[in-house]
């Protein structure tokens, strides 16, 4: 079984704040990853370094992500790349129409998932091991992700017994 920062990763989405959040939560499980801006960048990004997977939304300018799949399929360089579709438009007027398309493609043609959005990091990296067969790559702590416990321990070490305690019994409440 392979590893996670052995596999690269193109997501293709024409949202930038989308787009950096699904790259920043496929690069935090360790997959090298490249972004592309709409569907024409995606398939020329696709076509000249094929990615081992690509995420790809459906509903974009200049080239939707049905066409792109169309054309991601037509040719035998990219025609087995797996692909997620991440879309907001699954049970709205805007998309479904492309969802009907999408559902009418054959087998050969149809993307692994479907995703809905908002999805959550962990549904998606999930997927994302699941159609590669990796394994997520250990995360080595770091300065960034270590400081907050280490602000909440010296928090509690100065706090007081009753503070605590209010604090104990509100997280108890949850």
């Amino acid at each position: 079984m392979a590893l996670s920062s052995e596999k690269r990763i193109l997501v293709v989405d024409d949202e930038p704040d989308v787009r950096e959040f699904l790259k920043t939560c496929i690069s935090d499980a360790g997959f090298m990853t490249e972004t592309a801006v709409d569907g024409m960048d995606g398939l020329e990004k696709a076509k000249q370094n094929p990615p081992d997977l690509i995420t790809l939304d459906m509903v974009m300018p200049r080239k939707s992500g049905i066409r792109f799949m169309r054309e991601l399929r037509e040719d035998d360089n990219t025609a087995q790349i797996p692909v997620i579709i991440i879309t907001a438009h699954a049970r709205d007027e805007l998309g479904s129409e492309q969802i009907q398309e999408l559902n009418a493609f054959t087998a050969r043609l149809k993307p692994k998932f479907v995703l809905e959005k908002p999805i959550t990091p962990q549904k998606l990296v999930e997927s994302i091991a699941r159609i590669l067969d990796v394994t997520i790559a250990p995360q080595t702590p770091n300065e960034t992700s270590q400081k907050p416990v280490e602000e909440i321990r010296n928090m509690l070490a100065g706090a007081d017994p009753d503070t605590l305690a209010q604090v104990r019994a509100l997280l108890n409440k949850r």
